[in-house]
Parts: C-alpha cells; sequence; structure tokens
C-alpha cells in the first residue's frame, strides 16, 4: 500500500537544472499548485466563500514569494561561467 501523503500530494520528478535551490523552490511550487487546486475546489463545492479563497491564495502566493526570494532564484540570470558578448 502506497503512502496516503503520495495519493493527496503527489510530486512530478524535477528536470531543471540541478542545484539545491532549484529543487527546493520546485517542491515549493508544486505544494502552492496543489494547495491552490485544493481551494479552487472548495470553492467551486460551496465550501469556502470566494474570498476566503482568495484570502488563503494570496497568503500561499506570499510564502512563495518569500521562499523564492530567500532562495535567491533568479538573482543571476546568467551562469557565472558564461560570457556575455
Amino acid at each position: 500500500m502506497t503512502d496516503s501523503s503520495d495519493f493527496l500530494y503527489p510530486r512530478s520528478r524535477y528536470y531543471g537544472e540541478f542545484k539545491p535551490e532549484n529543487l527546493t523552490f520546485n517542491a515549493n511550487l508544486q505544494e502552492f499548485a496543489q494547495r491552490v487546486n485544493y481551494l479552487c475546489n472548495l470553492e467551486t463545492g460551496g465550501k469556502i466563500s470566494p474570498e476566503e479563497a482568495y484570502q488563503e491564495i494570496k497568503q500561499l502566493w506570499k510564502q512563495l514569494k518569500r521562499s523564492k526570494k530567500q532562495l535567491g532564484i533568479g538573482d543571476q540570470p546568467f551562469d557565472e561561467n558564461e560570457r556575455v558578448i
């Protein structure tokens, strides 16, 4: 039997550039997407209000942005070994 968390929170394989910060951000991004999906389904099903869903998604977005900044994702658009001509 598989772990229930694998079923509830599936993770896709990462094919990008291998760096620890990229892997961490990818995991955070997948979690963000999964939680937004749950909130959308709860709102569609009438379990939470549109405003409540919006506020929750807004908080999740702020967490994702904070994670991106802390990990330094996108700070250096070019590899240190690449030369720009």
